[in-house]
């Protein structure tokens, strides 16, 4: 009976430990941020998340996709929670190529909730041109991608320095103290007051670095609050079925020490 229940308070043991994949990194030294979706009981901020999308709209989607989302998924539960006349007018303002009509040819129309986010190039090559030769990655799984996760992508948003003394880049290069090697190709893409926040957030480089990064972990992660939601029940269910096997146990050995 012991070895059984040993395994099982094993068992929940594991489930409670917040465990991380990424590997190791060469520079840790990340800034830490207390994220609302961290932990076993993690959700994301609704107004962080609206927020963060704005700023991947009017700042990051010039450059790079989230091909793996649609527009649907913008009022869905768990994520930015549009209402869904608020996610169809999103979509509206993009357009994607459909076809072919009666007459053979494609044509172009405004998006719909079923369709992806509308990439910015149509392909590698042409995205890799338009940037000097560097490809701006897709953002749909960045966050889980990058060793460091959340706080890596919010650091190096905030990681633009200039170079220390001695220190020569060539064109088209910029010194982050978060970035590899600490050069990267990307210019500081925020600034102070760069956009307008709807909801009147004083839109300052701290800020909008916190919730582009908010969405891009929900990008990565969309049904995260849903898993942890099945994680607690699990746990929940492990405790009761470690409690009642414990006294069913107990009973049925206390019927065989009487018996002998």
């Amino acid at each position: 009976m012991s070895g059984l229940l040993n395994k099982i308070f094993f068992i929940i043991f594991l489930s409670l430990i917040p465990f991380k994949v990424f590997s190791e990194e060469k520079n840790s030294n990340f800034i830490k941020t207390n994220w609302t979706f961290s932990g076993l009981f993690g959700t994301f901020d609704r107004a962080s998340l609206q927020r963060g999308y704005q700023v991947y709209t009017e700042v990051c989607s010039g450059c790079h996709s989230v091909q793996h989302l649609s527009y649907r998924n913008l009022k869905e539960k768990g994520g930015p929670e549009f209402s869904e006349e608020e996610a169809k007018l999103i979509a509206s303002q993009f357009e994607v190529e459909d076809g072919p009509n009666s007459d053979g040819e494609m044509f172009m129309r405004p998006a719909r909730l079923s369709d992806k986010f509308v990439k910015p190039y149509p392909n590698v090559e042409s995205s890799t041109a338009a940037n000097g030769g560097a490809y701006p990655p897709d953002m749909s799984v960045l966050v889980k991608a990058r060793a460091g996760g959340a706080d890596y992508i919010y650091s190096l948003l905030l990681g633009y320095e200039d170079p220390p003394s001695g220190m020569t880049l060539d064109d088209g290069v910029y010194y982050n103290k978060y970035m590899y090697g600490n050069q990267i190709k990307m210019s500081a893409p925020l600034s102070e007051g760069l956009i307008e926040y709807g909801d009147g957030t004083v839109a300052s480089v701290e800020q909008m670095s916190k919730d582009v990064t908010t969405f891009l972990m929900w990008a990565a992660e969309p049904h995260l609050e849903t898993r942890h939601r099945m994680g607690f029940k699990a746990i929940v269910y492990l405790i009761i079925l470690t409690i009642l096997v414990y006294f069913s146990m107990k009973k049925i050995w206390s019927r065989v020490e009487t018996e002998v």
